[in-house]
């Protein structure tokens, strides 16, 4: 896959993570129990590798953020940008180069990022007096999260399948990210 061509899938996954949030939000569906945003982040690491799912993963809440309001700055876009981030690095790392199945990638993905996400809430507690408890975030977060999480599981491998199926393009990725 060329460059440009992987630019190009990197910018639909970042226009597919803010516009899905926003698709929710009309519905009347909420942000942190669909997790609308996490969808295309972990595709992009399945299926473009590490260096497409960090990019997608880091500048998907960013933009969505500068441009939405989604997430707010504080606290949540940093915690936003790290989780979302490990969730492509590690996706695409498992998938792409260690050839883990991808349901396992998935799953080490959503576990990785959670984990980055206490790491930093911990980290914004211990430098900016943040006042949130690591535990408690993430407990919280994956237990309103379970209906997303379940969406994830069933439909991010079902998505994947479909688009290497009509798409060579994706198989054709290098593994030397």
């Amino acid at each position: 896959m060329t460059y440009t061509r992987k630019l190009i899938y990197v910018a639909m996954f970042i226009a597919l993570g803010v516009m899905l949030p926003i698709a929710f939000h009309l519905v009347g569906g909420a942000g942190s129990v669909f997790l609308p945003m996490h969808i295309p982040v972990l595709m992009a690491g399945l299926m473009l590798g590490v260096k497409g799912g960090l990019a997608t993963g880091m500048l998907t809440p960013l933009v969505s953020s500068l441009t939405t309001g989604m997430p707010p700055i504080m606290p949540m876009l940093p915690i936003m940008v790290v989780e979302l981030g490990v969730y492509g690095i590690v996706a695409g790392y498992l998938y792409r180069q260690c050839k883990f199945p991808l349901v396992w990638s998935l799953v080490g993905a959503m576990l990785a990022g959670r984990l980055a996400a206490a790491l930093v809430v911990a980290g914004m507690v211990a430098v900016l007096a943040v006042r949130l408890k690591p535990l408690t975030y993430i407990i919280g977060a994956i237990s309103t999260g379970l209906p997303g999480i379940v969406i994830q599981l069933l439909f991010v491998p079902l998505f994947v399948r479909k688009l290497e199926a009509v798409s060579g393009t994706f198989k054709q990725v290098k593994l030397h990210e």
